[in-house]
């Protein structure tokens, strides 16, 4: 811990992580509240809200911050990926505290920008995540469960540095999770599937009815994908020892994530 705590390249992945968390949260809660404002042409119509513009906006707001600082901090801009990552042992301990403590206040310093921009919407909630009527908490745990397995499956595949098959955009790929996902649970919870973006929106709105639901999710989601994809589906040939010092050092010759090489610490680009 005390070696990167010393190292600049660590604190700037760290203000990365609140940067980019800032810009995806305003952009992409902000698509979210825009059909609420009265059409121009017709202040009496209502409209309602598109869900694949919204899926869209998620998808493609984490794909173009995977792409902007991918290379400077690896782009988690979610507690649960960085979970997930963390016990794929990647990450030290010390990094993922920082990184999930960076992305709440980015949150809440988006949501509350955001606030200020929509102050004039009536009964404004700011994208707070809330159970659908007629899904009742254990079935909105289990979508934000399956909704979370995908999304942390897809990175850790993706980046998977002994792959050698994979073509294409990391970035890209992991945004059309994230889509994928609020495909799937808008309707049922409004997707949380990022504990940090659901505490932004409960803080600011100060609401957090059923919000246990949103941190117990992806948090269960992130830890299954990470154990099942490290454990089943590719067991890594490393020994394990050598791969959990990364938890107290973050240097491990597989896992270097903090080499001053910069290639050495992309972690939305497959190797």
């Amino acid at each position: 811990m005390a070696s990167e705590f010393r190292k600049k390249i660590f604190w700037r992945a760290v203000v990365a992580e609140f940067l980019a968390m800032s810009l995806f949260i305003f952009i992409s809660i902000g698509s979210a509240l825009g059909f609420n404002f009265p059409v121009v042409a017709n202040k009496t119509s209502t409209r309602s809200q598109d869900n694949v513009k919204v899926s869209l906006a998620f998808g493609l707001s984490i794909a173009t911050m995977a792409q902007s600082v991918g290379h400077i901090s690896g782009a988690h801009l979610n507690p649960a990926v960085t979970l997930g990552l963390l016990l794929s042992c990647q990450i030290s301990i010390f990094k993922a505290l920082m990184y999930i403590l960076a992305q709440c206040l980015g949150a809440v310093v988006a949501t509350a920008i955001l606030s200020g921009v929509t102050s004039s919407l009536p009964g404004n909630l700011l994208g707070l995540n809330a159970l659908s009527e007629g899904i009742n908490a254990g079935q909105g745990l289990g979508i934000e469960i399956i909704a979370t397995f995908q999304l942390v499956l897809c990175v850790l595949a993706t980046t998977d540095r002994r792959r050698n098959d994979v073509s294409g955009s990391a970035p890209l790929a992991i945004g059309l999770s994230v889509a994928l996902g609020h495909l799937l649970a808008i309707d049922y919870t409004g997707c949380g599937i990022n504990p940090a973006r659901s505490f932004g929106s409960a803080l600011i709105a100060n609401n957090f009815e059923n919000h246990w639901i949103f941190w117990v999710g992806p948090i269960i989601g992130g830890a299954s994908a990470a154990l099942i994809y490290d454990f089943i589906l590719a067991p890594r040939t490393s020994d394990l020892t050598d791969r959990m010092k990364v938890w107290t050092s973050g240097q491990v010759e597989e896992y270097d994530l903090e080499g001053d090489d910069m290639n050495s610490r992309v972690e939305m680009k497959p190797k």
